[in-house]
């Protein structure tokens, strides 16, 4: 007989040193379960609960779209890139890529499936038949509370994060893993930077809390049978979702729909960046009065400046040579542009165009983005940095070629 069927030798208890908590609401009664997204112990947990209490619902620390990941990996097969560049959504698929090459680098070094309890508990709903709630906020709407809700300066802090997240080739250090299991794989991904930012850590965990707790008392108020609810969810919003059941006093949908609601662009960038590009082209208008030589000159520098460098940055995303033709063709034409269409919009079609990517492309792109080279080798990830990239060219190339032509006034 091993030590595993003999009635001397005690199991290790699943539950031990996991993080519950009980509140009840409402009539309902909210069991919370502390996991760590990134720990093996936790499906165990997750398992364990299930079969030792009685549930009429199991709630996950997930949103739509991240659900539809878990049960469809191939989910950006199904992807439009045309649609994505053309609707102006590139940057939010290329924030999402990043996250999910920083959980894939997780999974690759430790063995570990980044979310894999909450896969566990949607398993056990569908055996047993439970209602599964899906609580979460959509993540592209806590990614846009994340990037409008900081001060202008900080938002590098959050493009730095991502980037980082996707091109560093570093391991990710035990530290690191430990305050994974305490915190949210999305505070992870944007490092230090989270820990020290107050308007990103509201967004990225307060508000969420706010959030989720507001789901649980709207989905309980619906299905008015159901006493008992299992909530999965990460260890860092254990005790803020507690505290929120207990205080709340509003109605759900008071506290769902502002918190639902995505965060508008504020004006005054747009208008700033009207009145720069204004003051450039009076400024050359200028030269041309004074001087039709200096005018010349200041348009030439324009040009060579914004086109030069909207070409280099789609060149370094290793475009097409008509996408960086075309990237270098629409850095200058800014004035002439549609409104909302940048030039990395119609590099980005160019590329998606002529290298349309391929099923393999699709198939292969979650493990392709674990490697620097991935980005450039998947053709789905280049369309995105061509679009990226030929972008922040063209800002660099307007900014360099204002600085000359302002030079030349004086």
């Amino acid at each position: 007989m091993n030590a595993s069927e003999s009635p001397d030798v005690a199991l290790p208890d699943a539950l031990a040193d996991q993080p519950v908590a009980r509140v009840e609401r409402d009539g309902v009664e909210y069991v919370l379960l502390g996991t760590a997204h990134v720990s093996r112990a936790s499906v165990e947990a997750v398992k364990a609960l299930i079969e030792r209490e009685p549930f009429d619902a199991i709630a996950i620390e997930l949103c739509e779209s991240r659900a539809r990941g878990i049960r469809d990996p191939e989910a950006f097969a199904k992807m439009d890139l045309f649609q994505v560049i053309r609707t102006g959504k590139a940057g939010m698929v290329f924030a999402s890529l990043a996250l999910s090459s920083f959980q894939q680098r997780i999974a690759e070094q430790y063995g570990i499936e980044p979310g894999a309890e909450m896969k566990a508990a949607m398993r056990e709903a569908d055996t047993r038949s439970l209602p599964l709630w899906l609580v979460d906020r959509e993540i592209g709407t806590t990614l846009n509370h994340a990037y409008r809700g900081v001060r202008f300066r900080d938002r590098l802090g959050i493009i730095g994060g991502l980037i980082a997240s996707v091109f560093s080739s570093d391991e990710i250090d035990e530290a690191e893993i430990e305050k994974l299991k305490q915190g949210d794989i999305l505070e992870g991904a944007f490092g230090e930077f989270a820990r020290e930012s107050k308007p990103l850590y509201e967004a990225l965990i307060g508000e969420r809390d706010r959030f989720m707790a507001a789901r649980l008392r709207e989905e309980s108020s619906i299905a008015p049978a159901i006493k008992r609810v299992l909530v999965v969810i990460g260890a860092g919003h254990l005790a803020g979702i507690q505290r929120e059941l207990d205080a709340q006093q509003e109605a759900p949908r008071a506290i769902i729909e502002p918190l639902a609601a995505k965060l508008p662009a504020p004006k005054w960038p747009k208008y700033l960046t009207i009145g720069i590009m204004l003051a450039i082209f009076a400024a050359i208008g200028f030269l041309f009065y004074r001087n039709a030589a200096m005018g010349w000159h200041a348009l030439r520098d324009w040009v060579i400046y914004t086109a030069v460098l909207s070409g280099i940055g789609a060149a370094v995303a290793g475009g097409h040579p008509l996408s960086v033709l075309t990237a270098a063709v629409m850095g200058p034409l800014k004035p002439l542009r549609p409104p909302g269409l940048s030039s990395g919009v119609f590099s980005g079609m160019v590329e998606a165009w002529l290298r349309k990517p391929r099923v393999a492309d699709f198939q292969s792109l979650r493990k392709d983005l674990l490697h620097v080279s991935g980005w450039w080798r998947n053709r789905v990830a280049r369309t995105l940095l061509v679009f990226m990239l030929t972008n922040l060219g063209t800002i660099a190339g307007e900014y360099l070629a204002g600085i000359r032509i302002f030079s030349r006034l004086l």
